[in-house]
């Protein structure tokens, strides 16, 4: 069975990502053609990168990252859930991709973001870290906006639409995951 990773690229206090990414668990839970799982990057405590060699070698020598390569490792594509930092992504999530190389080769990544433009700065930024990691980016995205999505900014209400987006989405990430399985054998 295909495998798909939730993750939650916030680790600040307070973050409505976990809100955000507990609504796309939900929604990819009704489907039957792959497996979904939260990955909440608070779970793994990674430090600023402390990784003497480049990730592209695969040399990882810290617990930390050993655990991090092992959950990445045994998925076959990603939702990406994440706000917009000053025109950017959250350091957490650039840190926490940046660990990692191989882990993510020949995978599908879709995106989930939300911020005052609906986060598409961050998710722009995040497709060209996507080429570079060899994570096949799907078109579909889903963009969500403090102010019609949140209520104070705070209470996740996504607008009827936002399942739409989300469900084309999953069905985009979904397909790659499965397309790419091949090179992933090799």
């Amino acid at each position: 069975m295909t495998k798909i990773g939730i993750i939650i690229g916030s680790t600040r206090p307070g973050r409505n990502g976990e809100a955000v990414a507990r609504w796309v668990h939900d929604v990819a839970s009704e489907r039957t053609d792959a497996q979904f799982e939260l990955v909440d990057l608070l779970d793994f405590k990674l430090p600023v990168l402390d990784e003497a060699y480049p990730a592209s070698l695969g040399n990882y020598t810290q617990p930390h990252t050993q655990a991090w390569a092992e959950k990445i490792a045994s998925l076959d594509g990603f939702v990406i859930v994440t706000p917009e930092y000053n025109r950017s992504v959250p350091g957490a999530l650039k840190n926490a991709i940046d660990f990692l190389y191989a882990e993510w080769n020949n995978k599908s990544v879709g995106f989930v973001s939300y911020g005052s433009l609906g986060g598409a700065r961050a998710v722009e930024h995040l497709r060209g870290i996507a080429g570079e990691l060899q994570l096949a980016d799907v078109r579909a995205q889903v963009g969500l906006s403090l102010f019609t999505d949140f209520e104070n900014f705070s209470v996740f209400k996504p607008a009827g639409i936002q399942r739409d987006a989300l469900v084309t989405t999953l069905d985009q990430v979904v397909a790659w995951a499965k397309a790419l399985a091949p090179l992933r054998a090799s």
